[in-house]
């Protein structure tokens, strides 16, 4: 972790360092140079000194510098793409020599704009996207099941009370059989999401909510593992699946795995899938559905039986073009994909982190209707 974190802050120190060096010239004559540079440390170290108010008890203060460092977090990365555009277009200041601070103000002012909309984007209420999944195994009796799924919410200081009960009033709108909050509950601690839990306690599905961690209920909790976070959630209602599974009904099992990602990080060792989906293959098991934060072990997860697999984590970038960048770590990245003959679908999050800020696509959440498959058939299918 401490290389983790000397890498992100290198990262970011260089981010900030490259764009201040680009608008040098529209920032230096206008604030002065002290007045610049002074306005770049701030806003460099605002998120982490939200952060440490946070946790020195100032609450209010430290949600609001919190959340301007979050914003400023967005606006500096569409600041920084850009920027670089604009540098590649002019080859770095070599060609258009008369043009290139006019094109690099051109590409600040785009950046602003982006950043606006994204503002806008994120204040919107998430989309529903529906799905029909043909489930092997499937009792005929629970054909048209609904599942709604979740995750990302990442409730906590900038996400609280307010927009928790927003979702869970728009969940209880579609009438779920089953609900699966899949992982990044929580942002940042458990105190800080506390006021959320009279919300969370009225989500209400026929056969259970469900729920699995992510790697930001790892960081929520102490002592590098999930058990805060997991706390949380049973206190919520939830029913947490810990590389386990759970009959929802006869005939339907919602199976769930700690996250993938916090188990690298963390160097947690074991074999999550095989736990989790132990006698999902069976001829008499009927139908799984496997939850999983991290996108990651599909193949393995078909060939051990689950029927469908709901993940989440990546937030499809959140703020374009990053999907490209999380698509390098991630390449089931949104949407749905169809692995060893299982459908995978991965939500682009219900919630956001850092900057309140979506660029192009909304938060979502995940609708599934599950069918019974015909006796010949070899595959599911999904639309």
């Amino acid at each position: 972790m401490p290389l983790f974190l000397a890498i992100v802050l290198s990262i970011w120190t260089g981010m900030h360092a490259y764009v201040v060096w680009r608008l040098w010239p529209f920032l230096q004559p206008r604030l002065g140079a002290r007045w610049t540079l002074a306005a770049a440390a701030l806003l460099w170290g605002a998120f982490i000194l939200g952060r440490l108010l946070h946790a020195a008890g100032l609450r209010r203060l430290g949600s609001l510098v919190e959340l301007i460092g979050s914003q400023w977090l967005g606006v500096l990365f569409l600041l920084l793409c850009a920027l670089l555009v604009a540098d590649l277009a002019t080859g770095f200041g070599w060609f258009f020599r008369g043009h290139v601070v006019a094109v690099r103000g051109a590409a600040a002012l785009v950046a602003v704009a982006a950043s606006l909309f994204a503002f806008v984007q994120a204040q919107r209420a998430p989309e529903v996207t529906e799905r029909t999944v043909v489930l092997r195994g499937l009792p005929a009796e629970l054909d048209g099941t609904t599942l709604v799924a979740v995750s990302d919410l990442h409730l906590g200081s900038v996400l609280g009370r307010r927009f928790a009960s927003g979702i869970v009033d728009r969940i209880d709108a579609l009438h779920p059989d089953v609900i699966a909050v899949v992982g990044d509950l929580l942002d940042r601690d458990v105190p800080s999401a506390e006021e959320t839990l009279p919300e969370l306690r009225r989500l209400r599905a026929r056969f259970g909510v469900f729920a699995v961690t992510g790697n930001h209920d790892y960081y929520a909790s102490r002592n590098g593992g999930a058990n805060d976070a997991s706390d949380f959630m049973r206190r919520a209602g939830m029913r947490v699946l810990r590389d386990e599974s759970a009959a929802a009904a006869p005939g339907l099992t919602i199976a769930g795995v700690d996250d993938l990602t916090a188990r690298g990080q963390y160097k947690l060792d074991g074999d999550p899938p095989a736990r989790a989906l132990a006698g999902a293959a069976a001829p008499d098991a009927g139908a799984t559905i496997y939850l999983s934060h991290t996108p990651w072990r599909a193949d393995e997860a078909a060939r051990l039986g689950a029927g469908l697999m709901i993940c989440g984590h990546t937030h499809d970038g959140q703020i374009w073009p990053f999907r490209y960048v999380s698509a390098m770590r991630y390449p089931l990245v949104a949407g749905l994909y169809e692995v060893g003959g299982m459908p995978v679908v991965v939500g682009r999050g219900t919630g956001t982190w850092g900057p309140r800020m979506r660029l192009w696509r909304r938060s979502e959440i995940l609708k599934f209707t599950l069918k019974s498959a015909p006796p010949t058939s070899q595959a599911p299918a999904t639309r």
